[in-house]
């Protein structure tokens, strides 16, 4: 019964609203390219500054989150890579293994999921997971995807392309300084920060209807598990090493815990990478994710 009311509070409303966007694009062929752009320059990095400025996180909490959330990505991905090649996955198949193994979907998923669970302070570490999220995926993400063909200092420029790290900036600053916005500015961040989270949700399910089923099986396996059952793992492993607790243990288990990320299909499509496969990837560790998230919901909570 607690299980299944854990899944009922939490997870149910992010399926239902999912779900909307999903048939929007299903059946009404909405695309999910524009939507997504106004989240990731606009709504996303709004919310992010919201969130960190009203929880007043030190300085030393947020470089110690983004910390563990490098750690988790890295050695997942690690994992991934020496799974494959024993498998003997090669070439793009072994690329995407990595990427969707080393990325998750802490945004528009993760964000509500753990906003439901755990409450505001929890909120405002997985906001900072997902920025680190989105730091390493345009950085060492992108040499992954074009498998060295970029130049670091070409990935490394990919850095000012995310919007969501500037956001965190300018939130150390407000909170350092104690400044304050005007009231105009306030409540237009307000507003966004309010319609970032069912945006994003509604994006899950448009990016979710254009799935490409690919019969892989030895690919779809290792970033199934890694990202649904050894991600937690390790992670709560770490947390422990760590000293990590409270909200910011919730919120980095959490976010370690959660399905692939939908923004891989971006690379995918950008450099060939068999949009089928990723997208098989990303659709089957989504409609899994309720079966481990909902008990690791319930103990992280308990």
């Amino acid at each position: 019964m607690a299980l299944l009311n854990t899944f009922a509070n939490n997870l149910l409303p992010i399926l239902l609203l999912g779900g909307a966007g999903f048939a929007l694009g299903k059946y009404l062929a909405v695309p999910p390219q524009p939507l997504g752009r106004a989240i990731f320059y606009i709504f996303g990095p709004l919310l992010v500054f919201n969130i960190l400025d009203q929880s007043q996180l030190s300085l030393a909490s947020i470089t110690g989150m983004m910390a563990f959330a490098v750690a988790v990505m890295l050695v997942l991905a690690g994992m991934a890579y020496l799974a494959g090649r024993l498998m003997h996955l090669d070439g793009s198949a072994l690329i995407i293994v990595v990427l969707t193994t080393m990325f998750a979907n802490n945004g528009n998923y993760g964000l509500p999921l753990i906003s439901f669970a755990f409450g505001p302070q929890a909120l405002a570490y997985a906001s900072v997971y997902y920025a680190s999220l989105s730091l390493v995926f345009y950085t060492l993400g992108v040499l992954i995807a074009t498998s060295g063909q970029k130049r670091p200092s070409e990935a490394l420029r990919g850095l000012l392309k995310v919007p969501a790290i500037y956001a965190i900036l300018a939130a150390i600053v407000f909170n350092r300084t104690g400044w304050l916005l005007p009231t105009p500015l306030q409540r237009t961040v307000t507003l966004a920060a309010s319609a970032a989270v069912p945006a994003m949700l509604v994006l899950l399910g448009l990016e979710l209807s254009r799935v490409q089923w690919n019969r892989n099986l030895r690919a779809l396996s290792i970033p199934t598990a890694a990202r649904l059952i050894v991600g937690p793992l390790f992670a709560w492993g770490l947390a422990t090493l760590t000293g990590l607790r409270g909200a910011a243990r919730q919120a980095g288990i959490t976010e370690a815990g959660m399905p692939s990320a939908v923004m891989t299909t971006i690379l995918a499509a950008e450099y060939d990478l068999e949009p089928s496969l990723i997208t098989s990837v990303v659709f089957l560790t989504t409609i899994i994710s309720p079966l481990t998230l909902t008990p690791l919901l319930y103990y992280l909570g308990k």
